[in-house]
């Protein structure tokens, strides 16, 4: 914990002598003139910029080999939760588009080959009759012709959907390594709790000795 003192001095003319006993009781009174001030410990933060600082390059390398990890390094632990649920958010995304892209993929071709060969049917567990919305045929869709380039429609957009998600995936990854190097970079980087600004009118008179009114602005840090 940082303290500020003020000591008092004492000189003793060369002319003057004193005893010992004065000498003890001068040292006794001049000691007790010192005062603390200022003892306002120091937070956690501030106690970490003293004794410890992270490393940019080691800060990105943990967040490539483990997303997050990074984070951890830094210290900042409250990011974990954006991080992680960015990915997992991601993640998600990729495998429900995924699931839609090879079930409509699966169904297109299914019913290619049905109508290539007249085996077009009815039948709730081919593919392209269990991807129907409920209550709907074949037949209520258009024919099966219209349904086929419904497919193949739904088929592309859903590989759209899931090329955009993978796309979302390696921003959130790029962007966790981003923040890693900048947030090791800028760790003992503070602003400090006493800025503030003032704004007040002033007086004065000119080259001209004309008074005039001015507004002053001032920060302070």
């Amino acid at each position: 914990m940082p303290l500020r003192a003020q000591q008092a001095e004492f000189r003793v003319d060369d002319s003057e002598w004193m005893t010992s006993e004065e000498l003890k009781q001068q040292s006794t009174a001049d000691t007790s003139s010192v005062s603390l001030i200022d003892s306002v410990p120091l937070t956690q933060k501030e106690m970490d910029r003293l004794f410890w600082k992270p490393n940019p390059g080691r800060a990105v390398w943990l967040g490539a080999v483990v997303p997050g990890l990074g984070q951890i390094y830094n210290r900042s632990y409250w990011k974990l939760p954006i991080v992680y649920g960015g990915f997992m958010g991601c993640i998600y995304a990729i495998t429900w588009t995924s699931n839609q892209y090879d079930s409509y993929k699966t169904a297109y071709r299914d019913i290619y080959y049905d109508m290539q060969n007249g085996t077009l049917t009815d039948d709730p567990i081919k593919s392209y009759n269990a991807i129907l919305p409920e209550g709907y045929t074949i037949s209520s869709m258009g024919g099966a012709q219209t349904y086929q380039n419904r497919l193949k429609t739904w088929q592309n957009a859903a590989l759209r959907q899931r090329d955009l998600s993978i796309l979302v995936t390696v921003l959130v990854y790029a962007l966790s390594l981003v923040d890693a190097y900048v947030d090791a970079q800028l760790f003992d980087f503070d602003i400090s709790n006493d800025l503030s600004l003032d704004i007040t009118p002033q007086l004065y008179y000119d080259m001209h000795h004309q008074r005039t009114v001015e507004v002053k602005l001032a920060i302070r840090f």
